[in-house]
């Protein structure tokens, strides 16, 4: 497979990578095919085979699920550096979501085939599939423990922190998250209604904590938002304050 200098660059971010040597990775990469696909497609979608595995190079990939009852829930936005896939695959399970681009996106797949002979060839390859195994085990762990239990607002502040985290990028006014997200889906994420985040996010808007339109987010109190994610009592206050 032949792709640029910048892509391999960006795949080899990747935790999967984690460690190895450049020419060890350039091999691994090399084994692997790209994959371009533009807004509205998909690399998979939920209940198919897991039977490919990728890292994105470029774009914006959404993945969302489609629960019982029919409703569809946003699980989480990935971008460059990211692995899809990687976890069902490595375990012969199905895709537990869908994966759809929502910008022209680039990455690079391995058939779980060849990606365990490649891991048989490479122990630290192989470590670096089980730690990620076990780092996602822990944030789907803790993403249900937030729906199970914490109130809208806090979950609507650790969803702007993650994409902070994944996202964000200074501006002068303060931290922009700089993908395109709607009210509804931020909704989708944080299994709330359309309604409790439009009153949270103009409540913080009117606060000074935020500023939003055109599908962006702009954090201008992040501090005030980490404080509410994280449930940090200020000092000298009371938690029922």
């Amino acid at each position: 497979m032949s792709s640029s200098p910048h892509l391999n660059e960006t795949i080899a971010s990747c935790a999967l990578f984690r460690d190895l040597s450049q020419e060890d990775c350039q091999d691994i990469i090399a084994a692997g095919r790209l994959i371009e696909l533009q807004p509205g497609n998909f690399f998979f979608h939920q209940g198919e085979d897991s039977n490919m595995l990728y890292v994105i190079g470029s774009g914006l990939v959404k993945l969302s699920q489609v629960t019982n009852d029919g409703n569809q829930i946003i699980v989480d936005y990935f971008g460059p550096g990211e692995g899809l896939g990687i976890i069902m695959s490595l375990n012969e399970r199905p895709y537990p979501l869908s994966a759809e681009a929502i910008e022209p996106s680039v990455a690079v797949g391995w058939s779980r085939e060849t990606m365990l002979e490649l891991m048989q060839d490479n122990s630290q390859l192989a470590i670096n599939g089980m730690n990620m195994v076990g780092r996602r085990f822990l944030q789907l762990q803790n993403r249900f423990q937030e729906l199970a239990t914490q109130r809208v607002e806090r979950r609507l502040a650790r969803a702007l922190m993650r994409l902070v985290r994944q996202f964000g990028r200074r501006v002068d006014e303060g931290i922009l998250i700089d993908i395109s997200i709607s009210r509804e889906d931020l909704a989708q994420m944080t299994g709330t209604n359309l309604y409790n985040v439009s009153r949270i996010l103009s409540k913080w808007e009117a606060g000074g904590l935020i500023t939003t339109g055109r599908k962006r987010i702009t954090l201008i109190k992040a501090h005030d938002l980490v404080v509410m994610a994280e449930d940090i009592v200020p000092p000298g206050t009371t938690r029922n304050e």
